[in-house]
């Protein structure tokens, strides 16, 4: 398997899952601004659409979309127990949160990044943030992960989409269940040897 990354992005979600199943793969750096691979090469001969992440399988097939790509490596290795069997309710209540932080959190971080954005629009989209953040808190509190004691690949898609705050200088203090997940993921060894990987840690 190849996994085609830029650090810190949406990527460094499989990434961690990778780690957490331990399976092999190949690592291919990529610049999601200049779409060039590290060895040379246009990202978008593998996703056309050049966004990372992107899987490819020994056999050739591509998967994109992260929440997608979690689910898969889960499958891989079940004993792991990163994802409960697929058509369980618990399956279902992981597919729930994977979609909630893309479409809730991850896109609301967008407009964010983006330099051309008025500051008065970022500042609508901050305060929505603030109601997903306010929602993910609640949820967490008496809870080790988002589905209960044990980690699923959601929580590492939560853990990258907070990362978020700290260059987007958004305060995660009023969020202390928040902040203690936070703490949780950042000392598991899969998280800290991915983000070791992509250059995020000494």
């Amino acid at each position: 398997m190849k996994l085609y990354f830029a650090p810190g992005a949406c990527s460094l979600s499989p990434h961690i899952v990778l780690m957490e199943a331990g399976l092999p793969f190949e690592k291919v750096k990529t610049d999601t601004k200049s779409k060039v691979m590290d060895g040379g090469g246009d990202f978008r001969t593998v996703n056309p659409l050049g966004y990372v992440p992107a899987l490819v399988l020994d056999d050739g097939t591509l998967i994109t979309e992260g929440p997608a790509i979690v689910q898969y490596i889960a499958d891989k290795v079940p004993e792991k127990k990163l994802a409960p069997p697929a058509g369980s309710p618990d399956r279902t209540k992981v597919q729930s949160w994977l979609n909630f932080i893309s479409t809730e959190l991850h896109k609301g971080f967008s407009p964010l990044f983006n330099p051309s954005m008025p500051e008065e629009a970022k500042a609508i989209f901050r305060d929505r943030l603030a109601t997903r953040f306010a929602h993910v808190d609640k949820h967490l509190a008496g809870k080790n992960y988002l589905m209960g004691d044990a980690f699923t690949v959601p929580d590492a898609y939560l853990f990258v989409v907070t990362n978020w705050t700290v260059p987007m200088k958004i305060d995660l203090s009023p969020y202390p269940n928040i902040v203690a997940f936070r703490k949780r993921m950042s000392e598991r060894p899969a998280v800290q040897a991915a983000m070791k990987a992509e250059g995020l840690l000494k």
